[in-house]
């Protein structure tokens, strides 16, 4: 498979198939308590997705140079203070605790910004904005990507794959909650149950929505093959035709 198809698979896969909420169930406190309005969440999918590509980007070479087993910053520092060129460093276990500072950095990045160019919108989001710390998704999101890197990884991530899966993760939450978003305008004008109304039909709709999403499992594996099989019929139709015109 080629480089960009690995890629679209990777993205497709992500934002839709294994989506953050509907697949993995992360993100639900944002999703249901953000989710009244459209525009609101809207902004609330677009701040989580860009919050946690920096948060990616930044774990990863985190990870990468100084938190996995054998990275070669912490590795370096490590045989420089023992004298002893055999060891090797493994800092994973510090993990949650420098992903958490990263992504608090980023949120914070975040809320300046919407804080200066759109005071509408920070107005709005409330403490949800900085409530994006704590968002499972984004911090789910960086484990997901620590487990692709480093020796004993199977299919070792670079930095283009974590971004990529970064950003359609991002991008799969901004689905599901415009959509959540959309329908919950919908239903301010329908006679929903009192005893449903509020968190009970939201939780209804997640329900049927993820179900929903479940019927797009095996698009993935059937793209990557319908990729791997169009360079072999390519070669073959230009192989014939060779055959025919020598």
């Amino acid at each position: 498979m080629s480089y960009i198809a690995s890629l679209l698979v990777l993205a497709i896969t992500t934002a839709l198939i294994n989506n953050m909420v509907f697949h993995f169930f992360v993100g639900n406190c944002p999703f249901i308590g953000v989710s009244r309005k459209l525009d609101m969440a809207f902004g609330m999918g677009a701040a989580v997705t860009f919050v946690t590509t920096i948060a990616a980007a930044l774990s990863w070479v985190a990870t990468y140079f100084i938190m996995a087993p054998g990275a070669p910053l912490a590795t370096w520092l490590y045989r420089a203070m023992t004298h002893d060129p055999t060891r090797v460093s493994d800092l994973s276990i510090l993990s949650y605790i420098a992903y958490i500072f990263l992504i608090a950095w980023a949120v914070q990045l975040v809320e300046m910004y919407v804080r200066k160019f759109f005071p509408a919108l920070y107005k709005a989001f409330g403490v949800f904005l900085p409530l994006i710390t704590t968002n499972c998704v984004i911090l789910f999101v960086c484990l997901e990507i620590m487990k692709h890197i480093g020796a004993g990884a199977a299919d070792p991530w670079g930095l283009d794959k974590a971004l990529v899966y970064a950003f359609f993760a991002g991008a799969g939450f901004l689905v599901a909650i415009v959509i959540m978003a959309g329908i919950r305008e919908e239903l301010d004008h329908c006679d929903v149950p009192k005893t449903l109304s509020g968190p009970g039909i939201t939780l209804i709709i997640a329900g049927i929505l993820s179900l929903a999403f479940m019927g797009l499992t095996g698009v993935d594996s059937n793209l990557a093959k319908m990729i791997k099989k169009a360079p072999a019929a390519e070669t073959s139709s230009v192989q014939d035709s060779g055959a025919q015109n020598p």
